[in-house]
């Protein structure tokens, strides 16, 4: 930040956009009182931060304007929380203090201002740490701050939200290596915390941020691409929904169509994902009615979106096996909505999403719309399983032994996992991650209940706990009052939930399971020539593990919770960031890291994470393996090494997450022209006699690249492979991806992840 006289033009900014500030305000604020809350909270904000300026130049109170301005527009909250955003700002950066706030405003304010200072304080702290033997894990504590504020008042996650969106909107104007840490925090807590609390909206434009940032020149072309697109196929698009319009009106219905484009990233992601080209990506378009609720179509909601289906599909050819029923059985977020896919007039398959107004404002704003509802004595046919999320988080919260890096993988874990739905005997939908058995269900409905499991019913046929769950599947779970949790339990629990409840029933025998834990790694070190006392080994272990005591090591493995079998690998490793990176990672030669490159809008000065790299030893991470061009970003271990990855590898990201003071920003200019580097590129296309030869001659001879592998397999007239090649940089994929794309045959040419 920095201070200086506001100007007239100054002053009519923040004029402007608080005027548009309470023009969406006077929509959710109930009568002048409230908007008097609002108009205060401005004043007095606006006084604190008078003659304040952010990185842009701007006047800083633009910001919290337009924090106030997220939270009423995309998330539908009320008074409290414009004001809250407001001056969410002010204890931390005046000299204005939580006690004032509350006095001017209230407690309710004063809580949900005093629990994002919190977050913001541990923020700025984790910038100033210095490395240390065990990495600081700041960003982790930082996530449990957050989630510890569902305790009090869950407006205070949706306030910092809405704060993130707009540091994110905002954040060409920070340094490279601040941006990487926002960005990579961004992509593992953030946006799965959107996802989970229903906000849509907030989570496709935080993606979508992410990855102009993180790949900016994939982003770009995939941006082109939707827009010639769109531009090609918009009559076919308005010939496919004008019959729809008019059937609808004609039976009565009163309703609204959007057109959506699917996102940049998420084309992005599903081309990543399904490893396929963008010509490939069948999805782009999707149609959504939103229609009023009417009893005349129907006694439920679920019945009146079936009327809309039975109308439109008559239309069209329905997509088999593509009805998805999101009304019956809604999601865990709570959405709800009718998804069919229907063939337009020019060929193409289209998405339509079929929901009521309701259902609209609970997809777009997510708990805030659920609770809106629920408050005003709308119950929907499926109550939202939010609630439950939120309960389990704070049973979690509660216990004092989970510590903030373990607390960060469970709630990650959680958001990101792939689900199933299970039914109890009852009938009643739940989600479980994929893979969780029927003890890992007995600890979902209740802890007690996992704790005198004895066996399972499964679609009424009686199985051992150990049952794997399969979506679809009725569980009842056979209890004995006398039952108690074993240890083999942990041998197959997959939910950290119930493998946490398991190990906290066996913590009163800490010190038998630390002594127990102790000799059995002593054992298995002895036989690698290692001891516990030697610190380097029991650094890369503790870091590997993610824990900060050898006892707490020691407890797990005695508890089963950790096993030894990689251990020989761990402990034979010169980095201890490699360790925690990926179990295999490989070394290459030593080269003086260069400052890094700034964007054309990036401030000119030398970042302080970066200078901390020259001369260092670095190592390719191999669950990426990036090459020079690629964009990347390095982690700093405790011996000085340097472990390289691309932005946008996920192991990247879950680093940045937890470690952000280790974070480095290299650059790929200090490297030797001699190195070379494993590329694989997959080719689809049509069969036809010579095209190995072509596809040989063009990378061996016409571009004099080396081969390591090739494999092709052709069937019913089509070809599928990849060839595998060494290149010195990525400008040398780039040509090759070209010329191998004006082979005769070749459909489809892209990098893909060794």
């Amino acid at each position: 930040m920095a201070y200086s006289e506001f100007t007239e033009k100054d002053y009519e900014l923040i004029q402007r956009d608080f005027a548009l500030l309470e023009a969406s305000a006077q929509k959710r604020c109930a009568g002048e009182e409230e908007m008097d809350l609002v108009r205060r909270a401005f004043h007095f904000a606006n006084e604190a931060h008078k003659n304040v300026r952010r990185r842009s130049g701007e006047p800083y109170m633009l910001h919290p304007i337009a924090v106030a301005r997220i939270v009423v527009d995309d998330i539908g909250l009320g008074c409290k929380s414009i004001a809250s955003a407001l001056l969410h700002d002010v204890v931390e950066d005046t000299d204005y203090t939580v006690e004032d706030i509350r006095g001017l405003f209230g407690d309710k304010i004063a809580q949900i201002v005093e629990g994002l200072t919190k977050i913001k304080n541990v923020l700025d702290t984790g910038d100033k740490k210095t490395l240390s033997a065990v990495p600081s894990s700041l960003q982790a504590d930082n996530f449990k701050r957050i989630l510890l504020t569902l305790n009090d008042d869950v407006r205070v996650v949706l306030v910092k939200l809405a704060d993130r969106l707009h540091n994110c909107r905002t954040i060409q104007h920070m340094p490279e290596h601040k941006r990487e840490k926002i960005l990579s925090e961004t992509m593992f807590i953030f946006i799965p915390l959107a996802h989970q609390l229903g906000l849509y909206g907030i989570k496709s434009e935080l993606e979508n941020i992410w990855l102009r940032y993180k790949e900016p020149a994939a982003y770009r072309e995939i941006e082109a691409k939707i827009a010639a697109s769109v531009h090609e196929k918009g009559k076919d698009m308005d010939a496919f929904v004008r019959p729809i319009e008019e059937v609808l009106t004609k039976a009565g219905f009163r309703y609204e169509l959007k057109r959506r484009i699917k996102s940049p990233y998420s084309v992005w992601r599903k081309m990543k994902v399904k490893q396929i080209s963008f010509d490939e990506v069948y999805d782009l378009y999707a149609i959504r009615i939103i229609f009023e609720a009417d009893k005349a179509f129907g006694e439920t909601e679920r019945d009146q979106c079936y009327q809309v289906y039975t109308r439109i599909s008559s239309l069209y050819r329905d997509k088999e096996g593509r009805l998805r029923d999101w009304v019956r059985n809604a999601k865990p977020n709570g959405y709800e909505a009718l998804h069919c896919t229907l063939l337009s007039p020019g060929g193409a398959w289209v998405e339509v999403q079929i929901r009521t107004r309701r259902m609209d404002d609970i997809a777009e704003k997510g708990i805030a719309a659920h609770w809106a509802y629920k408050k005003d004595g709308y119950s929907s046919e499926r109550n939202s399983e939010i609630e439950v999320w939120l309960s389990q988080i704070k049973e979690i919260l509660a216990n004092p032994d989970v510590s903030s890096l373990e607390l960060l993988d469970i709630i990650h874990n959680d958001l990101t996992s792939a689900e199933i739905y299970v039914f109890t005997p009852k009938g009643e939908q739940r989600a479980i991650v994929k893979g969780a058995t029927a003890l890992d269900f007995a600890y979902l409905i209740h802890s007690e209940v996992g704790n005198r499991a004895i066996a399972a019913k499964v679609n009424m046929r009686l199985v051992p706990l150990s049952r794997v769950l399969h979506s679809g599947d009725q569980v009842e779970i056979i209890t004995a009052e006398q039952a108690q949790p074993k240890r083999e339990w942990l041998q197959f629990l997959q939910t950290r939930r119930a493998r946490s409840i398991v190990m906290d029933y066996f913590r009163d025998e800490r010190k038998k399971n630390a002594e127990l834990g102790k000799k059995m790694l002593e054992e298995r070190l002895s036989a690698l020539g290692h001891t516990t006392d030697n610190s380097e080994v029991m650094r890369r272990l503790l870091f590997h593990h993610q824990l900060t005591t050898a006892e707490a090591l020691y407890v797990a493995i005695g508890l089963g919770g950790i096993k030894l079998d990689d251990l020989e690998e761990l402990v034979g490793k010169k980095s201890a960031a490699s360790a925690a990176a990926q179990p295999a990672q490989r070394s290459r030669s030593w080269f003086p890291w260069r400052s890094s490159q700034k964007s054309d809008t990036a401030p000119k000065e030398e970042p302080a994470a970066a200078s901390a790299t020259l001369g260092a030893h670095y190592v390719i991470a191999t669950c990426c393996n990036p090459i020079p061009g690629d964009a990347v970003v390095g982690f700093k271990s405790p011996d000085g090494t340097v472990t390289v990855h691309k932005k946008t590898c996920p192991i990247a990201n879950n680093l940045a997450s937890k470690y952000g003071n280790l974070l480095v920003v290299p650059d790929w200019d200090g490297i030797s022209g001699n190195d070379a580097f494993p590329v694989r590129i997959q080719i689809k296309g049509v069969d036809r006699i010579g095209l190995v030869n072509d596809i040989t001659r063009h990378i061996a001879l016409d571009m004099n690249v080396n081969m390591r592998k090739l494999y092709l397999a052709a069937e019913d007239g089509l070809f599928d492979g990849y060839v595998e090649v060494l290149v010195h940089e990525k400008s040398e994929i780039d040509r090759m991806l070209g010329r191998l794309k004006s082979i005769e045959g070749v459909e489809s040419v892209i990098r893909k992840e060794l």
